[in-house]
């Protein structure tokens, strides 16, 4: 008697065929588990920015730019997500975590800044490998609950970056900054687990409509929801790569900067969560409005003021500002359906450009003036996505 595939394997046709009614929260937490172990590993540059300025004696603008080479490959997102929605793809997101654990945890020994160019372009493939074929998967065992599984997926993500700064700081302070290459084995481990727990899954969504069949939805989404990403990646970009630097240039010490970026990213873990549920509940273009407007005076706090109280804004600013990129991606998801590998790729794609150019803008207005004048700046230039949310296109229930 013939096997039916989806008896030995139950997840393959939910990952297979059409978007299940029912959310499976275990299913859910397992990709999401992925997302946490890969994105650990993906933190390192941050915390160890201050000394790997002080060993190859880089500008501000040489520093700013590192993050392109690690975002330039996200330019291979849609191909890798129309490729998902095709074929096969599960081998990239199981090996991801080791590759990137690898360059990441090898950026101590770099000895030129094209060296480290070098080890930052790897690992921005294999974060694009990752991050196109797997939020489609989320989907497809999120039901209708597509924020809420977006959430847990984005929520992991911002878990990893949290604790990432920590295990680099620590990597450091125990092996030094060119022994902390050690640290990879645990990414190594990760993808050896997740190659028994996914080998045999399929990860396509859905058959696909003509590619062209995409377009008038897609314009009408991107065009705002890509002017709002812009400006919004100034301010998560300027905390998440430079606070570090900020922070060490007045006085903070590598311990205390990198603990000040886990609190940060640690509301953003919160934020993830909540961001994605509520809007479930209150609406994609709700939430996101109010994490646009709010953010920004709460960074311009952190800017001025001392001690306990900047820390408190600084975290409320992580949970409102990292908030609104589950509710994007479930935006994404809500308007094209039938797309979501390549839809998602796409979006991803502009996202980690816009990173990377904020990155380098910010480096070169450090080097005109100096961070703190910067991140002024950052602040202005964020506020651009408010009114731009309100041209938004509806997409049925998830919109009040």
């Amino acid at each position: 008697m013939p096997i039916n595939p989806d008896q030995t394997n139950p997840l393959a046709g939910e990952l297979a065929g059409a978007p299940q009614e029912r959310f499976h929260g275990g299913r859910v937490a397992t990709i999401s588990s992925t997302h946490f172990l890969h994105d650990v590993y993906s933190a390192f540059l941050a915390p160890v920015l201050p000394l790997l300025i002080e060993k190859l004696s880089l500008t501000y603008t040489q520093a700013g730019s590192l993050p392109t080479f690690m975002q330039l490959p996200s330019l291979l997102n849609p191909l890798i997500g129309y490729l998902d929605d095709k074929i096969n793809l599960r081998l990239l997101v199981i090996f991801a975590p080791a590759v990137t654990a690898t360059t990441m945890s090898c950026l101590g020994l770099a000895t030129s800044y094209a060296s480290l160019a070098l080890l930052l372009l790897v690992t921005g493939i294999s974060v694009a490998a990752f991050h196109a074929p797997s939020p489609s998967m989320v989907v497809s065992v999120s039901g209708r609950q597509t924020g809420t599984g977006m959430s847990f997926y984005m929520a992991s993500g911002e878990l990893g970056r949290t604790l990432g700064p920590l295990l680099a700081a620590w990597g450091v302070t125990v092996f030094t900054l060119e022994g902390m290459w050690r640290l990879a084995i645990l990414g190594w481990l990760a993808s050896i687990i997740m190659y028994g727990r996914f080998r045999r899954l399929t990860m396509r969504v859905q058959k696909q409509s003509g590619f062209r069949d995409m377009f008038p939805a897609a314009t009408r989404l991107f065009i705002p929801l890509l002017i709002i990403a812009f400006s919004r990646s100034f301010l998560v970009t300027g905390l998440g790569i430079y606070l570090p630097t900020l922070l060490q240039s007045e006085g903070a010490t590598m311990w205390a900067s990198s603990r000040a970026l886990a609190f940060y990213q640690l509301a953003g873990v919160v934020g993830a969560l909540l961001g994605g549920t509520l809007s479930d509940r209150l609406g994609r273009k709700n939430v996101l409005f109010i994490a646009s407007l709010v953010s920004p005076f709460l960074a311009f706090g952190f800017l001025y003021t001392t001690q306990w109280l900047q820390l408190g804004l600084l975290m409320l600013t992580g949970l409102l500002s990292l908030s609104a990129q589950p509710v994007m991606l479930a935006l994404v998801q809500d308007h094209l359906p039938r797309h979501r590998s390549v839809a998602n790729g796409f979006f991803m794609a502009f996202s980690f450009v816009f990173q990377s150019t904020a990155s380098l803008l910010i480096g070169v207005m450090s080097d005109s003036a100096d961070l703190r004048t910067a991140f002024s700046y950052v602040i202005v230039i964020s506020l651009i996505s408010v009114p731009v949310i309100f041209f938004l296109p509806r997409a049925g229930k998830n919109e009040h």
